[in-house]
């Protein structure tokens, strides 16, 4: 975690001297930013892994993104705790991992739900479904883990 947080320092730095408007912006919705960029991460890992070990190595599609779901999840966990929320209760970090598990699944059936409510019953096409999916459950998952999961205590 400390090569991220002195990565961002010096971003934060950076933009504070050139860009102090985007700067000003950036820090009010701080949480939020350092939300989506995790998510974001943990989806090109999710990516990157199933590219190695399916794509690459050969290993079975469905081995492959169980591994690569597994290792994005462990990576997401880690940077929406630590990072974008720097909650460092580590005693809460197992009933936390298992909240976080458990609104994994929930966002998991909602996005079926709501991606063959928008697809098949309502004829949108499948990536605009998925994508107005997508931010439904992201600003879902934000409100949880800001005031639930990771709440401050």
């Amino acid at each position: 975690m400390q090569f991220i947080n002195n990565n961002y320092k010096k971003i934060r730095h950076i933009f504070l001297r050139r860009y102090p408007v985007i700067y000003q912006i950036c820090e009010r919705r701080k949480s939020s930013i350092k939300f989506f960029f995790s998510g974001s991460t943990a989806a090109l890992v999710n990516l990157l892994f199933l590219v190695l070990f399916h794509g690459l190595i050969g290993w079975p599609l469905v081995l492959s993104t169980s591994l690569a779901f597994i290792l994005s999840f462990l990576v997401s966990f880690t940077l929406q705790k630590f990072w974008a929320f720097r909650n460092y209760h580590y005693k809460k970090i197992p009933v936390q991992f298992g909240l976080y598990f458990i609104n994994a699944i929930i966002g998991l059936n909602v996005n079926g739900f709501l991606m063959h409510l928008l697809v098949n019953k309502w004829g949108t096409w499948y990536l605009l479904a998925q994508v107005i999916v997508s931010m439904i459950i992201g600003g879902y998952n934000f409100l949880a883990y800001n005031f639930v999961i990771f709440k401050k205590s």
